[in-house]
């Protein structure tokens, strides 16, 4: 919930697939295959290397030979420096998708205002955690959730088909290369194999002869990923699947407010009936069978998914474990603003009638840059009136990506961090108590627990904890679930928190004072130290405790982690078990007691 013990380390840079690419060189050939045409030789390549530089000629050359449009490779180098060579790939096949739907004219003219931006989307203050922070974005068509369940050699797979290059060839470049090596380098190999087939008739042809004419063939990636999904399928059939967690849709959980459904009657096994109450967070796009394993280590507790849109103006998918009782729950009144234009009725007077959101996207731990919604302005200033598709779908995929709004006559901008607070049910300057700065309060928010949705939960405290409530709150963040019982009226007694972050510490620290608690705080700087005889000794102090909430870091879960994506046995993530042995060892003492 914050930091190393919330869903992001301080450790980990997650913007390494940027620069993965930065130590070696496109091959020297003077010729290779493109899309539609025949292999010629006249070049020998070179294994790349950090110590040959590509000159610009030959970059041109390169790209020209995979089929890119000469102006439009001199265009993309120009914005992204020569020494980029996967951020130049990136914009020609972001200028290429766009010509799908515009005048070649229109494309030359705008493309430097339209292109989808890759490593300038973001702050650079923010790069550390930018990856995991978008997954948990609704991209509405169903195809995406299918392409995040496949391996990484199949993504692989499909983005060299989407370049023009066969499933074959694919597969064979994947499988000499290794799974590791980029796609730049794939590409490379590839074209190496189609020289030398060229020039040696003897040469194993390990592909067929004839490439697609379209190098952005969408009916041939997608008729690929019918036929790997059907396999799945199929694979799923013979083998049965030992998953049985699946997400809801909607995503209401046991359910929220004003939204009608079925009468829910859950039993709670009988070794996890409190007190103690127990409550437990992640997100809910997890590797397949994660929920499985915290269930069952939870005393086999069905977890709870539930979309915070239902609460606020905001998406933010999270899965919740916990024995309290699911009747007579009640939301936190005054009841907050649930679309964007309640939540932001400033924006409204902008807001083009072609931005159809009236929610925003998970909130995260960072914003989009300056230059970004630059872009985004010069892109739509060149339009008098309404701007043609292509224009809208790259600004509403930005819009979409980083939570921009409408603040000005084609102007968009980032989130404020007093608007984040409120979304999330914090109250104003909530982060601005630690003394810290706006980088920080992004990512300790981006961190957090959605108040309102939390307080849901647990409105069934207040009749049973009418004299308040002891509280041991493990990964506590900037003090959500704190947060919450206080907004509920539910005085708290004694909380003893545990939290890596001596930022995040500073915060709840100060809340604490602020709201003039009448209880006592207790911060632990780990959780580790937590151990069977400092929870004696705490038991002891407080006569138990009659809540543990917690939600363990998510480094290694979410779906767009691509660099250590283990589940509960990656670094970070495996917490988790940290959370069980705390749990597990409160509820022996007390139960002793």
């Amino acid at each position: 919930n914050g930091g190393l013990s919330g869903e992001e380390s301080d450790s980990i840079d997650w913007s390494e697939d940027e620069s993965e690419t930065k130590n070696f060189g496109f091959s020297t050939a003077s010729s290779v295959t493109t899309p539609g045409g025949e292999a010629s030789s006249g070049g020998e390549w070179i294994k790349p290397s950090s110590s040959i530089g590509p000159s610009k000629s030959k970059l041109i050359h390169h790209f020209v030979g995979m089929g890119f449009p000469e102006k439009l490779v001199a265009k993309a180098i120009e914005e992204n420096g020569e020494g980029n060579t996967e951020s130049i790939l990136e914009t020609l096949l972001t200028y290429s998708a766009l010509e799908d739907s515009t005048h070649p004219q229109q494309l030359e003219d705008s493309s430097q205002d339209e292109q989808d931006t890759r490593s300038d989307d973001y702050s650079s203050d923010y790069e550390e955690g930018v990856l995991q922070d978008l997954s948990d974005i609704d991209s509405g068509p169903e195809i995406e959730d299918n392409v995040e369940n496949m391996s990484d050699r199949e993504k692989k797979i499909l983005a060299l088909a989407d370049m023009g290059y066969t499933v074959e060839e694919a597969s064979i470049a994947i499988d000499r290369c290794g799974l590791e090596c980029s796609l730049l380098e794939l590409t490379d190999f590839i074209c190496a194999a189609q020289m030398a087939r060229a020039a040696d008739p003897q040469y194993r042809d390990y592909s067929p002869k004839h490439k697609p004419k379209n190098l952005f063939d969408h009916k041939k990636r997608k008729h690929y990923q019918r036929d790997l999904l059907e396999r799945k399928k199929q694979k799923k059939l013979l083998n049965g699947d030992d998953e049985t967690i699946r997400l809801p849709n909607p995503m209401i959980g046991f359910g929220v407010p004003n939204e009608t459904f079925p009468i829910v009657h859950r039993t709670i096994p009988e070794g996890a009936i409190g007190p103690p109450y127990f409550y437990y967070e992640n997100v809910a796009l997890a590797p397949k069978g994660v929920w499985d394993t915290i269930s069952r280590f939870l005393y086999d507790v069905e977890p709870e998914f539930v979309d915070s849109k239902y609460f606020c103006a905001a998406a933010r998918k999270r899965g919740y474990v916990h024995n309290l009782p699911i009747q007579g729950r009640y939301p936190l009144l005054p009841i907050p603003p649930c679309t964007i234009h309640e939540a932001l009725p400033l924006t409204k007077r902008w807001w083009p009638s072609w931005d159809e959101r009236t929610k925003l996207n998970c909130l995260q731990t960072v914003i989009g840059s300056a230059k970004l919604t630059e872009r985004i302005r010069k892109a739509l200033e060149r339009w008098d009136g309404e701007p043609p598709l292509q224009v809208q779908k790259f600004v509403l995929d930005e819009c979409r990506k980083w939570n921009l709004v409408w603040v000005g006559r084609n102007k968009v901008a980032p989130l404020e961090p007093d608007e984040v607070e409120m979304l999330l049910g914090f109250p104003k300057n909530h982060t601005r108590g630690g003394g810290i700065s706006r980088t920080d309060r992004y990512k300790s928010l981006g961190n957090s627990f959605q108040v309102d949705t939390v307080a849901y939960h647990l409105s069934v405290l207040k009749e049973m904890f009418p004299n308040g409530i002891t509280l041991l709150s493990l990964f506590s963040g900037i003090g959500g679930a704190e947060v919450a019982l206080y907004r509920l009226g539910i005085p708290l007694k004694a909380v003893v928190s545990a939290e890596i972050s001596e930022v995040n510490r500073n915060i709840l620290r100060s809340w604490w004072e602020q709201t003039n608690q009448k209880g006592e705080l207790i911060h632990i700087a780990d959780v580790q130290q937590l151990n069977g005889d400092r929870l004696e000794q705490l038991i002891a102090s407080f006569g138990g405790f009659d809540l543990v909430v917690g939600g363990s870091p998510c480094n290694n879960l979410t779906g767009s982690n691509r660099v250590s994506r283990d589940g509960l046995e990656g670094k970070e993530s495996a917490l988790f078990y940290d959370y069980f042995r705390i749990l597990d060892l409160v509820r022996c003492i007390m139960g002793r007691k």
